[in-house]
């Protein structure tokens, strides 16, 4: 019974070989493209009208008389992360799919080396705008049991060298140039995780607020003194982290301390610095990813998505 559960579980998503029979030119990217964006037949991506039609000397572009006297023209590939690109999408697409299939993540520097690329500022400027658009996903508050947590993400200040941007001549084992991330999960549900500059009372709660409903069941979090407040808008259970209790019941955070060691062993093994200026394109990667995971289809989700 526990291995038929097991096998009911595990999600076939795309593998190379599924990749390259449905994907074997440019034209059958371009119709997958269409077909996620728009489901119900083309519309114009500035008015939202049904009413455009071909344009027979141009493959894959259309032409809308609503917008402007003259007609707006415009392609399949406008309004995405696609458009005035040099690169062909079958080329975008391998690159997705190597994001989506790398469960902690790949690096730039792989991606350049695995697609050729003659340069590394194309994969990461590839990356990055895939991961822009991961964050584009529709959000809905979670419900349910939820746990809240926050991590701190960046090296110890005593491995750091001496000197500016470093420790300095006094040493310390402090995280002060930690970077912030909180994060609140529905068991067996979603997560939502967004970088944050410090963790008083009023920014935790403000991410509360804006992240689980009010019809929350249970509040989990550990002792951290920015929860106190939790109790007076939602039931709170909290448990204390500081005198070895880390189930108490329903109350604990395993799960998203779970989310957290995958966020973290992607940043220390695969790409190994990540900068505060472009964490939050990290943390949309890896959110969804988590979010997506049961997903058999998670290839499509991440198309219209871009």
């Amino acid at each position: 019974m526990r291995n038929k559960q097991k096998n009911l579980l595990q999600i076939h998503q795309m593998s190379i070989a599924d990749f390259e029979r449905q994907f074997p030119d440019d034209d059958a990217c371009k119709t997958y493209l269409m077909q996620n964006r728009w489901p119900e037949g083309v519309r114009c991506p500035r008015c939202k009208n049904e009413n455009v039609y071909n344009l027979t000397n141009k493959e894959w572009h259309w032409q809308c008389s609503q917008c402007t006297e003259n007609g707006y023209r415009f392609s399949v590939l406008v309004g995405t992360i696609f458009e005035n690109t040099n690169k062909p999408l079958r080329e975008w697409f391998r690159v997705i799919h190597l994001m989506l299939t790398s469960k902690k993540g790949i690096s730039s520097l792989q991606v350049c080396r695995y697609m050729g690329f003659g340069s590394y500022k194309t994969a990461w400027l590839m990356c990055n705008k895939i991961r822009v658009a991961m964050g584009n996903v529709e959000f809905k508050k979670l419900v349910g049991y939820v746990e809240v947590d926050e991590t701190y993400v960046g090296g110890k200040a005593k491995n750091k060298h001496k000197g500016k941007g470093g420790r300095g001549d006094f040493g310390g084992t402090g995280g002060t140039k930690k970077f912030i991330v909180v994060g609140a999960v529905q068991r067996k549900g979603n997560v939502v995780a967004r970088v944050i500059e410090r963790t008083d009372a009023a920014t935790l709660n403000r991410f509360v607020n804006e992240t689980v409903s009010n019809r929350v069941s249970l509040i989990s979090t550990d002792d951290h003194c920015g929860y106190r407040f939790l109790s007076k808008t939602r039931p709170h259970g909290l448990v204390h982290h500081a005198e070895g209790e880390y189930v108490c019941g329903a109350i604990h955070t395993n799960t998203i301390e779970g989310f957290w060691s995958i966020v973290k062993r992607g940043i220390v093994g695969t790409f190994h610095k990540v900068s505060k200026k472009y964490l939050h394109l990290y943390v949309n990667e890896f959110e969804f990813r988590y979010n997506q995971r049961l997903n058999a289809d998670i290839f499509g989700a991440a198309i219209k998505a871009c």
